[in-house]
C-alpha cells in the first residue's frame, strides 16, 4: 500500500536523549503482524505521556510509536476471527512500549490483542473509556470477586480526578457504592460529585507518611497512585476489606508494614491491564458498556485532533488534565 499517514515516532540517540517527531509512514513502515486497523480514535494516557516525555522509562524499543489503546475498523487480516469492516479494541500488550502503537493513522498488530468493540459504542465513546477506564473495570471486578459490594460500606478512590479515578467513580456510583472521592484539585469538587461521588477528601490526607494503622474508613479502595497513597489507603481499610493497585502516579514504592495484612485480613489486589487474558478483556468491556452512563462520557472526556497529542501528553504529566483525552485521528 502506498498511501502514507501521520504518525508521532519518538526515538533516542547514542547518548540516550530522546526527541519526538512527527513523520509521514506507510503500511511497510509498520511493525509485523497479521492484522491492520484504520485508527479512527485513541486516547492520551498518563503511560503514554511518560512515553513522549521520557521521564520514566516506559518505551523498550527504539524508534517507537507510542499510544497505548486504540479504537477503529479492521483493514486487512489473515487472522481467522477478523475481517475488513470489523470495529475492534486493542488495550496494551505492549504496544506503545514494544511495538508501534496508536498515534499513527495505521496500526499492524497480533489479531490476538484485538477484541470486538461493544455494539452500543462508537470508537470515541471507547476512547472516553480506554486503558484507563477498562482498569478501572479490572479493578472494580477484582473487588467484586473479593465480595465487596455496597452493602459491605464506602468505597475510596485516590486520583479520582484523574482517568482510572474518573471511570471508577462513576461506575461505582452506578452501581450503588458509597464513593469517597480523593484528589489534589478540591476545587473540582462539583465534577466528581456530578460523577457520583458521595465525599470529596483532599489527597494531603493520604499522601503524606502515616501510620501502620488508622481508623477503619472505608470497605475498600482503587488506588492508582501508589507510595504513601496506597499505604494510608490500606491501613485505614475495614476488617476483611481490599485495596486494588493499578497505577504509580505518586511513586512506585509502598512505604507500608504487615499491620493491615495480619491484623485487619486487609488483601492487596494487583491489577495488570496490559497482559490481562482475552477473556477478562471481554468481560471487562461488557461490563463497561452496560454499567458505564454514557451520558456521563462527555464530562469525563476532551477531544482533541492528532496535531494535540504531543501538548497533551506533556499536560497530563504536570497534572493540567482532568478526566480522559480523546484523540479523535480525524481532526
Amino acid at each position: 500500500m502506498a498511501d502514507t499517514f501521520k504518525a508521532i515516532l519518538v526515538s533516542r540517540d547514542e547518548n540516550k536523549n530522546q526527541s519526538v517527531e512527527v513523520r509521514d509512514m506507510a503500511v511497510d513502515d509498520l511493525m509485523e503482524g497479521d492484522t491492520v486497523v484504520s485508527v479512527e480514535a485513541t486516547t492520551v494516557n498518563y503511560k503514554d505521556g511518560l512515553a513522549i516525555t521520557g521521564r520514566s522509562p516506559v518505551v523498550r524499543r527504539w524508534p517507537m510509536v507510542p499510544g497505548i489503546d486504540l479504537a477503529g475498523t479492521v483493514e486487512s487480516s489473515t487472522h481467522p476471527d477478523w475481517k475488513p469492516g470489523d470495529k475492534v479494541i486493542l488495550n496494551g500488550w505492549g504496544t506503545g512500549e514494544t511495538h508501534y502503537g496508536a498515534y499513527a493513522g495505521k496500526s499492524r498488530v497480533r489479531g490476538d490483542w484485538l477484541i470486538a468493540l461493544p455494539e452500543s459504542m462508537s470508537p470515541t465513546d471507547a476512547m472516553a473509556v480506554g486503558t484507563a477506564g477498562y482498569t478501572a473495570m479490572l479493578s472494580i471486578m477484582a473487588l467484586e470477586r473479593h465480595g465487596i459490594t455496597p452493602e459491605r460500606g464506602p468505597v475510596a478512590v485516590s486520583g479520582a480526578s484523574g482517568g482510572v479515578g474518573s471511570v471508577a467513580v462513576s461506575i461505582l456510583a452506578r452501581l450503588g457504592y458509597h464513593v469517597i472521592a480523593s484528589t489534589g484539585r478540591t476545587a473540582e469538587a462539583d465534577y466528581l460529585t456530578g460523577l457520583g461521588a458521595a465525599e470529596i477528601i483532599d489527597r494531603a490526607e493520604l499522601s503524606e507518611p502515616g501510620r501502620p494503622l488508622g481508623k477503619e474508613r472505608w470497605a475498600a479502595a482503587i488506588d492508582s497512585v501508589g507510595s504513601h497513597t496506597l499505604a494510608n489507603l490500606l491501613a485505614q481499610t475495614q476488617y476483611g476489606g481490599a485495596v486494588t493497585a493499578c497505577g504509580l502516579a505518586q511513586g512506585a514504592d509502598l512505604p507500608a508494614t504487615v499491620m493491615p495484612f495480619i491484623l485487619r485480613g486487609v488483601s492487596l489486589l494487583g491489577i495488570d491491564s496490559v497482559m490481562a487474558p482475552k477473556p477478562l478483556r471481554e468481560e471487562a468491556w461488557s461490563r463497561i458498556a452496560r454499567n458505564l452512563d454514557t451520558a456521563k462520557l462527555a464530562s469525563l472526556s476532551s477531544v482533541i485532533g492528532f496535531d494535540d497529542i504531543i501538548d497533551s501528553a506533556n499536560a497530563i504529566l504536570d497534572g493540567k488534565i482532568r478526566g480522559r483525552v480523546v484523540v479523535d485521528m480525524s481532526k
